[in-house]
C-alpha cells in the first residue's frame, strides 16, 4: 500500500509540475498532530505529547484557485519513563487546496491531504516500524502576502500536520 501510495505521489508530482502555472514551497510548524490524538504508537502507554511537527510541501497550481501537492511531515517523542524507547513520525501526503476569497493582501483557503504516517519506535536493542492512515482537514486557512515571493500563513484543522499550523510559502 506505501509503495502505491508513495508512486502516486510521485505520478501526480511529475505530471503537475509539466502542467502547473506557478509553483510554491510551504515551511510550517503545526502543534498537536493526530500521531498524538490517534495512538500511533502501537498501543504503547505512558507515552509523552509529540512536541509537534515539521511540515516541507511543494504545491502546483493546476486550475483556478486550486493547488495540489506532496507533503513530508516530521514528529517525534518517547515514553514518559523510558527515555531509551523513542518514537519518530515521517508523514507522506498528497494535498489539495481550495482558494475561496482573495483580495490584494489576503487569500482564504480549506485544504485537505490524505497519505500515511510511518511510526519508526527505536530501544536500545532494538527497532521496528508501523503504518498508520494519515490525513489533514483545515477548513480554515488565511495567507497574507509578505513581497511576491514570501507569504506568512496560518491554519486551523485536525491531521498529521497538527492542529494549527503556522508557516511560510514561497513563490517558485
Amino acid at each position: 500500500m506505501k509503495k502505491y501510495l508513495l508512486a502516486l505521489c510521485a505520478i501526480v508530482g511529475i505530471f503537475t509540475a509539466a502542467q502547473a502555472q506557478r509553483t510554491e514551497l510551504t515551511v510550517s510548524y503545526g502543534g498537536y498532530t493526530q500521531m498524538d490524538a490517534m495512538d500511533c504508537h502501537d498501543g504503547g502507554h505512558d507515552v509523552n505529547t509529540a512536541w509537534g511537527a515539521l511540515n516541507v510541501g511543494v504545491n502546483f497550481n493546476v486550475a483556478p484557485n486550486f493547488w495540489i501537492g506532496p507533503s513530508y511531515t516530521f514528529s517525534s517523542t518517547s515514553r514518559k519513563h523510558n527515555s531509551d524507547n523513542k518514537f519518530y513520525y515521517h508523514a507522506i501526503m498528497l494535498n489539495g487546496r481550495y482558494n475561496y476569497y482573495r483580495n490584494s493582501i489576503v487569500t482564504l483557503y480549506g485544504k485537505a491531504g490524505i497519505g500515511t504516517v510511518i511510526s519508526h519506535q527505536t530501544w536500545e536493542d532494538h527497532s521496528k516500524n508501523n503504518g498508520y492512515f494519515a490525513f489533514q482537514i483545515n477548513p480554515l486557512g488565511a495567507q497574507v502576502g509578505i513581497s511576491n515571493v514570501v507569504s506568512m500563513f496560518g491554519e486551523l484543522g485536525f491531521g498529521a500536520q497538527g492542529l494549527l499550523q503556522v508557516g511560510f510559502k514561497f513563490n517558485l
